[in-house]
């Protein structure tokens, strides 16, 4: 990692996000910036579409193309931007108005203080990290930064962002007790390439293909999703590997059991629970639904694939 001079911000802000605290936060960004004397510009669209090519044309402007783009909002507007500057070079930086706000967790951004995120953004330093591609079923190919949600976990998470309350990391818990009274196991075809050698569960073998039912096989870059939750606890955003956690078929009271400890950002290891790494990764269940940094991604099957160095950000 190196220090990150930054003369030249692009502030992409999402109004709506965390029950509408993004303007506020925005304009904390903004009294920071320019009290350091840093030119800034600013992306308010009205689509997701707009903003990326909003962003993409800044960077591709030599005149206009700015030092870092900062995303003011949660994983769903990082997420939408990561179209736009993966692979670029240009840093992203993360000041924290969402709900769950995973990566900037994982990159330890402060997600309560607008003013020392924005802090990060003007002094921290850039390093490079992975990301991740999914294709799936009624879904455009897109990128992902920390986790794809498959099975169980993706209707928690479809549920949850249609809920308006409660706010926060709760809402997640409350989603996933309603789901739990709908029928909740699949059977799965997991089949993996590039298999990490000796790495957490994996065979010995550089590729296999496993059948199992399951509750739920999130795929993860990063270690959390749903504001805390550690499903995939080993994994690390810039090994070039992509971790999968396997919870195998656990009776509905187990599986309450289990969701407390889960939304309380604890490491599960349940023996029922399988975990694999591995470079590129297809999950295969009739009906399960897929999600990536907590957006929807069609239905299943869904292959991912890690792309190693394929975003720079700004960390303390």
């Amino acid at each position: 990692m190196k220090q990150h001079s930054v003369q030249r911000l692009l502030l992409v802000t999402n109004p709506h996000s965390g029950a509408g605290r993004g303007d506020g936060v925005a304009e904390a960004v903004l009294a920071v910036a320019l009290a350091g004397g840093v030119e800034v510009a600013q992306v308010r669209a009205p689509s997701a579409a707009e903003s990326v090519e909003q962003v993409a044309a800044a960077i591709a402007d030599p005149a206009r193309r700015p030092d870092a783009v900062v995303c003011v909002g949660g994983d769903g507007l990082m997420n939408v931007l990561l179209a736009a500057v993966a692979h670029t070079g240009v840093p992203l930086g993360l000041v924290p108005a969402g709900t769950g706000n995973d990566l900037a967790r994982e990159l330890g951004i402060p997600t309560g203080d607008p003013r020392a995120a924005a802090e990060i953004v003007l002094r921290g330093r850039a390093k490079t990290i992975d990301l991740g591609r999914i294709e799936s079923v009624g879904a455009t190919p897109t990128w992902f930064a920390t986790i794809v949600g498959a099975g169980f976990d993706a209707r928690v998470t479809l549920r949850a962002n249609a809920m308006s309350r409660p706010r926060g990391p709760l809402r997640y818990t409350f989603a996933a007790a309603a789901e739990l009274m709908r029928g909740y196991t699949l059977p799965f075809q997991i089949e993996m390439s590039g298999l990490a050698p000796g790495a957490l569960d994996n065979p010995d073998d550089a590729h296999a293909v496993i059948y199992t039912d399951a509750v739920m096989t999130p795929i993860g870059n990063t270690r959390t999703y749903g504001g805390g939750m550690l499903v995939c606890p080993d994994a690390l955003p810039d090994d070039g590997y992509l971790d999968i956690t396997v919870v195998g078929a656990v009776s509905r009271l187990e599986m309450a059991r289990l969701l407390p400890a889960l939304s309380a950002g604890k490491r599960i290891d349940h023996p029922s629970t399988k975990r694999y790494r591995a470079r590129r990764i297809t999950v295969t269940a009739s009906g399960g639904y897929a999600t990536a940094d907590g957006e929807p991604a069609g239905t299943l099957p869904v292959t991912v694939q890690a792309m190693p160095g394929a975003l720079t950000v700004l960390v303390p």
